[in-house]
């Protein structure tokens, strides 16, 4: 599992300091969460859109991620329009299915795609390493930054393990069936998984202490400002500004 496809480019999104993305991104999605207005939302939607052109983002990974996305939000287009008042574009087994609604859902579809672009472009843009020491620079808690590093690191190394044991099932012509075989097989992977996961967590600890690990990781490399990451962040100060001043 790779999750970092992104960050690999020589895109600006990928040379800015990381600490100016984090700084960015996070009142950035809550402007964008905020929103209420569809006019306001589309142009946000355009502004992220705008953000991946330039981070030259891997096409085939953004579809998929968009698709995955847009199949939740089409139960709301299915939905929605249905349990709110307004003028009825159609009705449906004696429901009206609103102008309204789909308003209302058409801004949440703009919004969830932006926040989701502008995690791509900001976020997605970074290794996952090079974030983590962002945080340890903007002082955020110790312990959280490396429970996510653990868990950025090992949590492959467990779909990995469970791979192993699909594919040894399938070795011993296993074939998935709605019977309680096929139940139980399930179950005792998902116990073995737990099995392995604590020996493995148990040796990776050893391993650290071995290496003289005192919950503290020295960090090598240090970040450095410079024009481009000046000026990025003031213009998106006065897009947020002018955001929440004329549609909040």
């Amino acid at each position: 599992m790779h999750f970092d496809i992104f960050s690999q480019g020589k895109s600006f999104f990928h040379k800015l300091d990381p600490r100016v993305k984090i700084l960015v991104f996070i009142p950035l999605v809550f402007v964008v969460a905020l929103l209420r207005d569809i006019e306001a939302a589309a142009s946000y939607l355009a502004l992220a859109v705008i953000f991946i052109v330039v981070a030259g983002t891997d096409r085939k990974a953004l579809g998929s991620r968009i698709f995955t996305l847009n199949i939740f939000i089409l139960m709301l287009w299915l939905t929605l329009p249905f349990s709110m008042d307004g003028k009825a574009l159609f009705i449906f087994n004696h429901m009206s299915y609103s102008a309204q609604g789909v308003v209302y859902t058409l801004i949440i579809t703009f919004k969830a795609n932006a926040i989701l672009l502008f995690t791509i472009a900001l976020i997605g843009t970074t290794d996952v390493f090079a974030l983590a020491h962002a945080l340890f620079h903007l002082k955020f808690p110790k312990k959280l930054v490396y429970l996510a590093i653990f868990l950025y690191r090992y949590i492959s190394v467990l779909h990995d393990e469970y791979d192993r044991l699909i594919k040894t099932a399938k070795a011993r012509c296993f074939v998935p069936k709605t019977d309680i075989r096929t139940f139980k097989t399930y179950a005792y992977m998902v116990g073995m998984l737990f099995v392995n996961s604590y020996e493995r967590s148990q040796r990776i600890y050893q391993a650290l202490l071995l290496r003289g690990f005192r919950s503290d990781f020295p960090m090598l490399r240090h970040f450095h400002l410079h024009n481009e990451d000046i000026i990025f962040a003031g213009i998106m100060v006065l897009i947020l500004s002018s955001g929440v001043i004329l549609w909040n």
